[in-house]
């Protein structure tokens, strides 16, 4: 089987961009598609882009997990799962569950590591 030549340019990047420590997918985020989805599930309700509301900022996030392996599974679970989130009052609730499909997630997710 032959690779196409943009699936070899795309593998190339990746492992550059995890030899700097950066999300190998950050060339490939739909901002405006990832902000829609934010929107039409009510993600900035909670989080802002760049301010705390009940819930920390995206570039928060995106500072807290910077350069960790884990960051965008981590993210996954999180907005697919329900678990628990804590609130500045310190109370706990279930996290809105994201309904969309995989692909669609994955982008918010890296659209919210990019920042």
């Amino acid at each position: 089987m032959r690779s196409s030549p943009r699936l070899v340019q795309a593998l190339a990047a990746g492992a550059l961009l995890a030899t700097l420590g950066l999300p190998a997918t950050s060339f490939a985020v739909d901002a405006a598609a990832a902000e829609a989805l934010a929107r039409q599930q009510n993600c900035l309700k909670c989080h802002g882009v760049d301010k705390k509301k009940d819930g920390p900022s995206f570039k928060e996030t995106a500072a807290k997990y910077r350069g960790k392996s884990e960051a965008e599974q981590r993210l996954i679970t999180h907005i697919t799962s329900g678990e628990k989130a804590k609130f500045p009052d310190g109370h706990e609730e279930e996290h809105k569950i994201i309904k969309a499909k995989e692909p669609d997630i994955q982008n918010l997710v890296q659209w919210i590591l990019s920042m």
